[in-house]
């Protein structure tokens, strides 16, 4: 029997209502359908993080593993198309997958060792690894049939002006403005590049085959500036965004049209702003404002 945490029921039922409960309820029969089929063996306790209950386990032949078994939605939907597409380029690779389900069998990395651990000592450095890694995932194409940039900023273009209206704070207001302004001028160039679009510290373990390899892609087509937020507000202090944002430019290649990263990553604070309106916040969240602010040169 796979026992689920009492923390990933916590998580899924507020996050998809019935259909959590309906995934919690039968996430035993599906482990134990796929630990038979796939010939694995479990090793350890279940982890999780919002949408994925994931069980370490060995292979027939002795290596290790993880089955990843996830409630598939529209931002998870697209994960296994994309780590086909990287082949284990800079990402953990992709060993298995069932379509019908979601459910991923993937190459065990030391998911008691994040970037987190090196960003405490050193920033800097953690940073780099982010934009390394962004380099290389952001030079593949996307694959056909992925969500896109180009109707995802339509539709927050779409929502500002109801907005703007939920906001109590002038100064809310203006940003939220002004990143939208931002994001209306390159909308029309969305780009056509593999995201990952969720690359922060906890998604980046160390990896016997590379030092640091990428988890839990969000894929999405578009342009690279889309990606750097993540790592500029990691472990947030406001006087590190302007070299943060410097250092990701120039390692993705980004660096000979900042004006464009700005302009996309002003778009990542814009939605992350929207999503709040729509949870019901009347003010907008202080380090979003200060990334915006900085980047908008205020």
């Amino acid at each position: 029997m796979v026992e689920i945490p009492d923390g990933f029921i916590e998580a899924q039922i507020p996050y998809n209502g019935d259909a959590g409960r309906e995934f919690i309820a039968e996430l035993p029969a599906r482990a134990a359908r796929f630990l038979e089929q796939w010939g694995l063996r479990r090793t350890g306790p279940a982890m999780h993080g919002m949408t994925a209950l994931v069980l370490p386990v060995v292979r027939a032949d002795g290596s290790a593993a993880v089955l990843k078994l996830v409630a598939v939605d529209e931002e998870s939907a697209g994960e296994p198309v994309a780590l086909r597409a990287w082949a284990g380029r800079g990402c953990v690779r992709l060993l298995a997958h069932d379509a019908d389900t979601g459910t991923l069998l993937l190459e065990r990395l030391d998911e008691g060792r994040d970037l987190a651990a090196l960003a405490r000592t050193d920033a800097r450095r953690a940073v780099t690894v982010v934009g390394e890694l962004l380099a290389r995932l952001t030079a593949v194409p996307a694959p056909a049939g992925l969500r896109g940039l180009a109707e995802m900023a339509a539709g927050m273009l779409e929502e500002v002006p109801q907005a703007l209206g939920r906001l109590v704070e002038e100064r809310d207001r203006r940003l939220l403005a002004d990143c939208a302004a931002a994001v209306a001028e390159v909308a029309g160039e969305p780009g056509d590049r593999l995201l990952h679009w969720d690359l922060h510290y906890g998604n980046v373990l160390a990896g016997g085959r590379e030092p640091w390899l990428a988890i839990d892609p969000k894929p999405l087509a578009g342009d690279p500036g889309f990606e750097l937020l993540p790592a500029i507000v990691n472990n947030f202090r406001a006087g590190d965004v302007r070299w943060r944002f410097d250092l990701l430019t120039e390692a993705v290649g980004l660096e000979r049209d900042r004006g464009r990263a700005r302009a996309w990553t002003l778009g990542r604070v814009l939605q992350n702003c929207l999503w709040d309106v729509a949870d019901g916040e009347e003010r907008l969240d202080e380090d979003q404002l200060t990334v915006a602010e900085v980047l908008l040169e205020r």
